[in-house]
């Protein structure tokens, strides 16, 4: 009999980029898998909700800030030891507000990101980050 796989759980991913490259990072608070660890802001989709509709609400709640205009970027799956995601990255260089810790989370902007320790699913996008970044 083969293993019936859960369904991975689709997660919309915010990455905010400033006009000199830099990009902001959120620490993920106390409680949650992997607390600590530095991410992208983002959050779950909910069923029927747009992906770029999550992201917008998720940076709201999040930190209080409005999405103007966002771009898909790219996706990833990964298998954490709790969850199955698949992680739906947009890269948005217009939003309105200034980030809030509205969850008690730090968050910091970075160019050449120095913060640790990152969640594993983000690690490969930095080389790719820079892509973009040499392309702005």
């Amino acid at each position: 009999m083969s293993e019936v796989k859960p369904k991975p759980v689709d997660v919309a991913v915010g990455i905010l980029m400033k006009p000199n490259g830099d990009v902001l990072l959120g620490q993920r608070p106390p409680g949650k898998p992997f607390d600590g660890y530095w991410e992208f802001p983002g959050g779950k989709v909910e069923p029927g909700e747009a992906i770029l509709d999550a992201l917008k609400r998720e940076f709201v709640e999040e930190l209080g800030l409005q999405i103007v205009s966002a771009e898909a970027w790219c996706g990833v799956e990964y298998v954490y030891p709790h969850a199955h995601v698949r992680l739906h990255f947009y890269i948005s260089r217009d939003w309105q507000g200034e980030p809030q810790s509205l969850e008690g989370q730090a968050f910091a902007w970075q160019g050449t990101v120095g913060v640790e320790p990152l969640l594993p699913a983000t690690i490969p996008l930095l080389e790719w980050l820079d892509e973009v970044r040499a392309q702005a």
